[in-house]
């Protein structure tokens, strides 16, 4: 008798767990079920090539052709699928959406670390130029869609072209150097460094920005690093050779010359960002955009996310395995899908 109830209870708990083994897949499966259509690409560029892809809206003629001007990072084509509401979004407004992985990303080329901002200019240029000659590649319309570094990048290659139709800046800075100083003291202010902290920590910046200015080596910086911080990791040697190439870089005059050409900009602010101080974005770009100028405020950290799902791992590794979109904070991809169907 005893057996025959161990058996019940054994059956109904593998009942139970096999149920909800299929609710999840069923809610893993509808949550990353989005309406486009994907298909890879292959740009050529002087270096090789890059790997990419095109999303295509899926039940509707496509207007125009978004851009993805990528951050800082090693970033791939789809950016390990967090790209997906943001394709989905531009097809919702009827565009199709052209993004690659960085050159030594993937399948890609290169070494994105050997680049400077001009260097990503023209690499964006170049698949620009490649998109126009494809058929089946929505060019009518061009908007150029840029996140964090990007800011950098973008206004380069809108004041150099006449077929930029519109940019969407998200989480864009003005400064290397103001950004870099923001993040730190950000940081420092989340985590509720000491006054003996925060001064140690502003030193160390100081003295590496010592370094920079002043053309230091790797074996410098790497000598000053391991008698400052001996316990932290510190810069691979191309990291270093890409932030000395470009650490004075400020987009101030990119973007007056940019805002010659009088095209509509959406500019997403994350309330919650501590990568970049973007009051002083939102300040530099309403003195030169004026009104061509839209400001998307959001409840959200640097990468558009919730503040929840950034702060939490597991609740950012549930959401994102299960229900993608909710990774972004509400109104993001709505603004950015408006802002689409207006620039249409």
């Amino acid at each position: 008798m005893q057996r025959k109830k161990v058996s019940k209870w054994v059956l109904i708990l593998t009942g139970a767990v096999g149920t909800l083994l299929v609710t999840a897949f069923g809610v893993a499966a509808a949550g990353n079920d989005y309406r486009f259509a994907q298909r890879a690409v292959q740009i050529p560029v002087d270096e090789g090539h890059l790997e990419g892809v095109l999303t295509t809206p899926q039940d509707r003629s496509a207007l125009g052709l978004v851009v993805m001007v990528h951050g800082d990072g090693a970033v791939d084509a789809t950016q390990g699928g967090l790209y997906s509401p943001w394709f989905e979004g531009a097809a919702a407004a009827g565009y199709a959406t052209l993004s690659w992985s960085k050159p030594g990303v993937g399948g890609s080329t290169g070494n994105w670390l050997d680049q400077t901002m001009d260097d990503r200019a023209a690499e964006v240029s170049a698949a620009i130029d490649w998109s126009l000659t494809q058929p089946g590649v929505p060019t009518e319309r061009v908007v150029l869609w840029g996140a964090s570094q990007a800011g950098w990048v973008v206004p380069k290659i809108v004041a150099a072209r006449e077929d930029i139709d519109g940019v969407v800046a998200v989480g864009t800075a003005i400064n290397w150097l103001s950004q870099g100083r923001y993040n730190l003291l950000a940081d420092l202010e989340h985590e509720d460094a000491t006054d003996a902290e925060r001064a140690l920590a502003i030193a160390r910046s100081d003295a590496l920005r010592e370094l920079l200015a002043r053309n230091a080596s790797y074996e410098e910086y790497l000598d000053e690093h391991l008698a400052a911080s001996p316990g932290e990791t510190p810069m691979t040697p191309d990291r270093w050779a890409f932030a000395a190439r470009n650490f004075t870089v400020d987009a101030t005059a990119d973007l007056q010359d940019a805002a010659l050409r009088e095209i509509p900009v959406l500019l997403l602010a994350g309330e919650h960002d501590r990568n970049v101080d973007m009051r002083e974005t939102e300040t530099v770009y309403r003195s030169i955009f004026g009104t061509h100028l839209t400001v998307e405020h959001v409840d959200a950290v640097h990468s558009m996310a919730r503040p929840l799902v950034d702060g939490n791992g597991v609740v950012g590794y549930l959401t994102a395995v299960f229900w993608p979109r909710a990774v972004f904070a509400p109104g993001v991809i709505d603004a950015y899908t408006a802002f689409l169907d207006q620039a249409a």
